[in-house]
């Protein structure tokens, strides 16, 4: 809305010509996020908890440090992380932008399935929501209109196409998925949502690793959509892909508002109206960008809370036998007695650590 209104008086008054710079809109969505979150915060779970009573239903067969700590803890915290992320964007994004709104829309719509399914849990206090195969109809309707609209707009020429897959540590490859990128790409941004779902379970436990995932993702959404930095880097030069950096960087200052009231012992959960959104924000900006394997590598914190359910589930249907005392993994390592902010920071070390690796890729070309 700034950039709109302001950015062609840059001739007129050299200060606007600021809005100019990516860099600058990109601090200032990340600090008008972070404001907004830190104001609205209070208001948001005093009405939460006001409507919701006993707060979120806490699984009967969790940890039993979690029945009794988190009992009454209000839910739907992501609505804070969403309204924060919105208004933020919309002041300071060009909302000219297609790769914009594709992500906007996305994370928005995934927020409502969430908040519908929070909406049940608390109202019926049973803590499965609403029918999961539904929720998966609509994730992947809506992952799919996306990756459609994507191999629309994205430049194509005989280099780089709409439905290529890049490849890490090797410069200006591109593998053709031809009529298999959309259903990739669906995989890769409902995946990505319900892992950030799973790891939601300890307080800022899911924040922090979606905040750095962001961060790593706006890093790359930069060099991606600058002819000079991609031609340096050996990645797809994706033009107005840039944009993509002002929602993570919301996305980022809203995490940080949000951590506040999250941070243990934690005011308010995000809910799936969180987790889900989020989730679909990395999901997405991975396939708008064309690192859905780098996503693979930043977000393997993700990757790991997924998988540890999937093995969980297919040894007791095959064998009878679990090969964690519970799953997702964070709760195998409650279950052994370790300190919920010991599994958090570690979970934080371990997040950093891989965002680092993923990095790694633009340079180890």
């Amino acid at each position: 809305m700034l950039y709109e209104w302001l950015a062609p008086l840059s001739d007129e008054y050299q200060i606007f010509n600021l809005l100019n710079y990516l860099t600058f809109r990109a601090g200032g969505a990340l600090m008008t996020a972070m404001i907004v979150a830190f104001i609205l915060g209070p208001r948001i779970i005093n009405v939460l908890r006001s409507k919701q009573g006993r707060g979120q239903p806490i699984r009967e067969d969790g940890p039993e440090s979690h029945i009794i700590q988190k009992a009454g803890t209000p839910t739907m915290g992501g609505l804070l992380i969403l309204l924060s992320v919105v208004i933020s964007t919309l002041i300071w994004g060009n909302l000219r932008s297609p790769y914009l709104w594709i992500i906007f829309l996305v994370t928005v719509s995934y927020g409502a399935i969430g908040f519908y399914d929070d909406y049940l849990k608390v109202s019926k206090q049973n803590p499965k929501g609403f029918s999961g195969k539904i929720k998966l109809i609509l994730e992947f309707s809506i992952a799919a209109i996306a990756c459609f609209v994507l191999t629309q707009i994205f430049p194509q020429t005989p280099e780089h196409f709409s439905s290529g897959l890049a490849v890490p540590f090797l410069k200006n490859t591109l593998i053709n998925l031809g009529v298999f990128f959309i259903p990739f790409g669906c995989l890769v941004i409902v995946g990505t949502s319900n892992a950030v779902n799973l790891t939601d379970g300890l307080d800022g436990l899911a924040i922090v690793p979606v905040m750095i995932a962001c961060m790593s993702l706006a890093m790359i959404a930069y060099f991606v959509g600058n002819s000079i930095y991609s031609v340096y880097l050996g990645v797809p030069y994706i033009a107005g892909s840039a944009e993509i950096t002002i929602f993570l960087s919301a996305i980022i200052g809203a995490g940080l508002g949000f951590l506040w009231y999250n941070a243990p012992p934690a005011m308010v959960f995000m809910g799936d109206t969180g987790s889900l959104s989020l989730g679909g924000a990395l999901g997405v900006t991975a396939v708008a960008i064309k690192h859905e394997i780098v996503l693979a590598i930043i977000g393997g914190l993700f990757v790991l809370e997924a998988v540890s359910v999937i093995v969980q589930v297919a040894s007791f249907k095959l064998t009878g036998k679990r090969v964690f005392r519970m799953a997702p993994i964070h709760h195998h390592y409650e279950k052994k007695g370790w300190a919920e902010s010991t599994i958090v920071i570690r979970f934080w070390i371990i997040a950093m650590v891989l965002a680092l690796i993923g990095l790694s890729t633009l340079k180890l070309r």
